[in-house]
């Protein structure tokens, strides 16, 4: 299949070119610096291209098999418009160039749920100042992607990682529709699932959430990572 990754460059998307490469897969590689975009392949296309330029997201999605989408910025309590704005530019293109399958990255602070294995801490603390806070603008614009493509006549699928953790191989992650109690999700894990939601027809028009068990952090080693760069 003729792939195109957008957020290639990101840590998600370059897991995810590199595991789409080596199933054998072309694929375009969509970032805004290609320059720096460090793989490099005999099936590999790297495109520059900002996905709020319709025009530049059109010329990478012509001739593709399907797209998928690791689109990711830092938090800030400015709006963010990546997100919906990219997909919409995505979506136009797919349509103009009858390409069906897409399949993005969102979260699962989307729709915030109690997490069984998250305890006081995560579900009383830290999940509502996060979704209300610094992560506001982030999940707004992220409901704002999913709407769109529910709205959509694409064969769409939304893959709804719980916190992020890198990982050195695929482990034998968790998917369910929706909504799952696990806290973590690992990178590779997400790019996985990404590449094999895209080649399948299983969950098309869903939301999947996806957690990893295998190797995942505590909640403690997660926040002590994240406050003061400790493993």
């Amino acid at each position: 299949m003729r792939l195109v990754v957008f957020g290639a460059n990101g840590s998600t998307g370059r897991l995810l070119v590199r595991l789409a490469l080596a199933a054998g897969h072309d694929v375009v590689a969509v970032t805004r610096q290609p320059a720096g975009f460090p793989l490099r392949g005999d099936r590999l296309v790297v495109e520059g291209a900002d996905v709020h330029d319709g025009d530049a997201v059109a010329r990478a999605v012509r001739g593709a098999d399907a797209v998928l989408s690791s689109l990711g910025v830092p938090f800030a309590r400015k709006p963010i418009t990546v997100y919906s704005a990219g997909m919409a530019n995505i979506v136009d293109a797919m349509s103009r160039y009858g390409v069906k399958r897409v399949t993005a990255v969102s979260s699962s602070a989307t729709e915030p749920s109690h997490h069984a294995d998250g305890g006081f801490l995560l579900n009383r603390v830290m999940q509502p100042l996060l979704t209300a806070t610094i992560g506001k603008t982030t999940y707004a614009d992220m409901r704002r992607m999913e709407q769109l493509l529910r709205a959509s006549d694409l064969d769409w699928t939304v893959m709804r990682p719980s916190g992020l953790f890198d990982a050195a191989q695929v482990s034998a992650y968790q998917l369910r529709e929706d909504r799952a109690d696990g806290i973590f999700t690992s990178r590779i894990d997400l790019a996985a699932s990404l590449l094999a939601g895209t080649t399948s027809t299983e969950w098309v028009r869903k939301n999947v959430a996806i957690t990893t068990s295998d190797g995942a952090p505590t909640l403690f080693q997660m926040i002590r990572r994240e406050a003061f760069g400790r493993s």
